[in-house]
Parts: C-alpha cells; structure tokens; sequence
C-alpha cells in the first residue's frame, strides 16, 4: 500500500473512533517561563492573595487580602485598570478578600476569609461597588467568624454554575456549592467534600482551588473534571480528581520566597499563581506563569502520530 493511501486509512479510523479528550494536565510537564511584578496601585495591587481568568476579556483579576480593591491585568502582568472595594455595612473585621472567580460578563465574586461570605458584584474600571448592597451569600449558612484559617479559594465550574471552595485549615476542607446569590443574603447548600486537620490531600493548608473543565485539552473528557488545589505552606500544587486523588504535582519551593496564595487557569492549560510582596527584598507582588513544555496529544491523535511514525521509519530503513 502506497504511503498516502495508508496516512488515508489511518486518518479515516482517528475519524471514525473520534478525539479523545487529554485525562490530565499532567503538572510534571511543566515550567515556569513567566515572572512579572504587578503594580502596587495605592496598595490595591499588594499582597496578591487570589487570581482568575477572564475568559471573554483574556485577561486576568487579582485582589489583595487587605480588601482593597480588584485588579485587571493582562497575561503578562501589566495593569489594565482596577476597581475599590467598600466594606460599609458588611459588618467585616478584616476585610480579608482571599477567594475569586470570574462569572462572564464582567461578574466576578470575592469571598472574605473569616466569615466565609461570598459578594458577587460587576467590574467598572476606576468605580468603586459598596460590597453591603450587592448580591451575597454564606457559603456555610453562618457568618461566623472562623478567624484567619476560613475560604481561602474559590472557583465555579462553568458547566453547571457549581463552585468549588477551600478552607485553609482547622480543619482544612475541599467544598462544592451551589450559591444562590442575593441582595441581603442569598441561601448556600454546601457539601464538605474532603475535610482533614493537620494534612489533607497531603498538604499542610490548602491556598487556593481552579476547576479544569474550561479548558479545552479536558473538554469532554473525565479530566475536565479535575481540580488544581494549592497549599501555601507545602509549596506545592497539585492537579485532583473530585474523588481525592492526586494525578499529577508541581514543586513550587524553586519559584519564588513569596508566598504563593492565588491559581487561575486558562483555555489553553496555561497556569498563573499570585504571590504576596514581602519586605523590602520583594516590594511587588508578583504573577508568576507556568506552561507545558509540550502539548499531550490526546488518544486518537496520539494512535495517528505513532502509526505514521512507525510509517515513515520503515520507508527510511528500506530505501
């Protein structure tokens, strides 16, 4: 059989067993290649503290956990604008803005660490949105404070409109949510997934949660239903199945001496962490970014690659 012939049948069974969705990240596979500063703004744009990506805009937020304000930056850091946080009324003592996720259209929602309360609220660049007077909810159904070991991510699966949340310690808790968002207060039905004093997951706190399923090498696919998970104090992050088990890590001790506390995801796969500013050795917050070295081609790509592979070397060998 002649060589295009055979590239035909191959491509015709690719076609007709269609394309697998990729069952992972693969975290080892990474690197990092970007390392930007991100402006301080007044202060809004210290302790960077939680990220995530804009799907519609391609761009990324971040918030400080002094509760400032919300940052809109491009993929390599440079600010776009930003927006002030009014806590008037919220009744907050700390106005410890640590969990953030975009929505779609502008919408995001940020959620203050101690009473575990999530504000869902719009982005106008250079206004201010007074948090008290928009929609909200408590993720466990009490205001509470839990004190500096409560929500220190969250992240909604844009399948379903679910959110995923992680509370930092004592015990450390992996939670999904169904938020049903009002002005006052909303009604929260949250499941404790996973839930662990001292270690969970194998990690000494958990810092942040990224649900996987926008991205488009997962679509489809059981991979799509895997969390990235970050802990701050192993310096680790780690991609997890809903079912608890870890399929690939990330060893983030080389990265950087600032602590690492925000994880987004993009389309492509693409991983960008915050990192706090500390001292006077590192005046800037930081966005730091970590790539595949290579792209994984998911099952039926992969049978096409090898077979034409194995193709052409035989052709060498026999001319």
């Amino acid at each position: 059989m002649k060589l295009q012939s055979l590239i035909g049948a191959i491509a015709l069974a690719v076609s007709a067993g269609g394309v697998q969705a990729a069952s992972s990240l693969n975290l080892a596979n990474y690197q990092l290649t970007g390392n930007y500063a991100l402006d301080t703004l007044g202060g809004i744009g210290l302790e960077a503290s939680a990220v995530t990506y804009a799907r519609d805009r391609n761009t990324l937020f971040f918030v400080g956990d002094e509760g400032l304000g919300v940052v809109e930056v491009s993929l390599t850091g440079q600010t776009l604008g930003s927006m002030a946080f009014n806590w008037a009324g919220t009744g907050s003592s700390n106005n410890d803005a640590e969990g953030l996720t975009y929505l779609g259209n502008g919408r995001l929602v940020v959620v203050d660490e101690r009473p575990q309360v999530a504000y869902q609220f719009t982005y106008s660049a250079g206004g201010s949105v007074a948090l008290n007077n928009q929609p909200k909810v408590a993720i466990t159904g009490s205001t509470a404070s839990v004190g500096n070991v409560g929500t220190e991510g969250i992240s909604v699966d844009p399948r379903d409109g679910s959110f995923y949340s992680v509370k930092q310690d004592n015990p450390a808790q992996l939670r999904k949510s169904t938020l049903d968002f009002a002005v006052g207060y909303g009604t929260a039905s949250t499941t404790t997934l996973f839930s662990g004093s001292g270690s969970l997951f194998g990690l000494n706190s958990l810092s942040d949660v990224q649900t996987l399923s926008a991205v488009d090498s997962l679509a489809g696919g059981a991979g799509a239903d895997n969390l990235l998970i970050l802990s701050l104090d192993s310096k680790m992050l780690v991609e997890l199945t809903t079912a608890g088990q870890i399929v690939s890590s990330f060893d983030l001790s080389s990265v950087t001496q600032q602590a690492i506390e925000g994880v987004t995801v993009d389309t492509l796969g693409n991983i960008y962490l915050v990192a706090e500013n500390n001292g006077s050795a590192y005046p800037n917050s930081r966005l730091f970014v970590l790539t595949p070295t290579a792209v994984p081609l998911p099952g039926a790509l992969w049978l096409f690659g090898s077979a034409l592979a194995g193709i052409l070397a035989v052709r060498r060998k026999s001319a």
